[in-house]
């Protein structure tokens, strides 16, 4: 019971991909907190460069790391949840 209280949702995480994607929503629930910060403070500043051209690139290389982000959950949703199994089988503290 514990673990699917604590387990993480692939269904929940591409939803967030989706919808909360270019703000990092998606990492912020998997517990990827630096980069997760680091997408949207990029994002603002490709925003505010955007004039003068270097935001451009900087836009399209946050697109490109959200959509990588894509292909990349589901081995990060696999090792935590088993990182997780293995924790409560062995009695150890739960990972965060």
């Amino acid at each position: 019971m514990f673990y699917d209280a604590n387990k993480k949702s692939l269904g929940v995480t591409y939803l967030l991909w989706f919808f909360l994607g270019a703000v990092g929503g998606h990492r912020f629930y998997l517990g990827k907190t630096g980069s997760a910060i680091a997408i949207p403070v990029l994002a603002i500043i490709g925003f505010l460069t955007a004039p003068i051209g270097i935001g451009l690139a900087i836009l399209v290389a946050v697109g490109i790391w959200v959509l990588v982000d894509a292909f990349l959950i589901p081995g990060w949703i696999r090792g935590m949840n088993t990182k997780l199994a293995r924790a409560l089988s062995n009695g150890e503290a739960v990972p965060q």
